[in-house]
C-alpha cells in the first residue's frame, strides 16, 4: 500500500543519513530544508518576506541569505526567533502541501517528506506514519558541536528550542536509534520498509 511518510528527528540526529539510505533504494524524499533553501533564494517568497522583516543586512553582496548571521540573532533573541517562526511557517507549510500533492498524483509508491519541525509544527495529519531519528542528548551535542563549530552553550541553546526527544517518542508511529552505526541504521530502515 502507498503511504506517505513523515521524517523527524532533533537537530543532529542523523535524518540526513536516514535520507541518503531511501535515496538510495530509489524512494522520494522531499526535503524541507532544501525547499525552504530554494524559497530563499533572491525572489523567492522567503527571500522577500525576510528583506522586509530583518532588513538587508542578513544578505551578502551577491543578495544571498547569510544563514548563520540570521541564525545567530534568532538563537539569541527570543523575540527575534519568534518573528522568523511566523513569517517563515505559513510560506514553507503552504510550498510542502503544494508538494505533497503533486508527489501523490505523481508517483505510485510510498514516498517520504523529511521535515525537522514536524511534530513542533503539527504536520502529523499530512501523514500516513511518523518515523523519529533519535540518538541519546550527549550524542547529539557531540555531533551538532562538530558539524556547526559550536560551543557546548550554543549547540545545548540550538536543541532546546525544539521539543523535547521525550515528547517527540511518544507522538512517533517509527523509532529509529542512530546512536550505533551506518549499517545498524540502514537495517532499521530496511525493516521499517519491509512493512510498509
Amino acid at each position: 500500500m502507498k503511504k506517505i511518510i513523515g521524517l523527524t528527528g532533533g537537530i543532529a540526529t542523523g535524518k540526513s543519513a536516514v535520507t541518503s539510505i531511501l535515496r538510495a533504494l530509489g524512494f522520494v524524499v522531499i526535503d524541507a530544508d532544501a525547499v525552504v533553501h530554494e524559497l530563499q533564494e533572491p525572489g523567492g517568497k522567503l527571500y522577500q518576506a525576510i528583506v522586509r522583516e530583518f532588513g538587508p543586512g542578513f544578505f551578502d553582496a551577491s543578495g544571498n541569505l547569510n544563514r548563520e548571521k540570521l541564525a545567530s540573532l534568532v538563537f539569541q533573541n527570543e523575540e527575534a526567533y519568534e518573528r522568523l517562526s511566523k513569517l517563515q511557517n505559513q510560506i514553507i507549510r503552504k510550498e510542502l502541501e503544494r508538494r505533497r500533492s503533486e508527489e501523490i498524483k505523481n508517483s505510485e509508491q510510498s514516498f517520504f517528506m523529511d521535515i525537522p519541525l514536524l511534530l513542533e509544527e503539527h504536520y502529523e495529519a499530512l501523514f500516513d506514519e511518523v518515523w523519529l531519528v533519535t540518538v541519546p542528548e550527549e550524542i547529539q551535542m557531540k555531533r551538532l558541536m562538530a558539524r556547526s563549530n559550536l560551543t557546548e552553550e550554543e549547540a545545548r541553546e540550538r536543541i532546546n528550542r525544539q521539543m523535547p526527544m521525550s515528547e517527540k517518542l511518544l507522538k512517533a508511529d517509527v523509532i529509529l536509534d542512530n546512536s550505533t552505526t551506518l549499517s545498524d541504521l540502514k537495517l532499521q530502515v530496511l525493516l521499517q520498509l519491509k512493512q510498509l
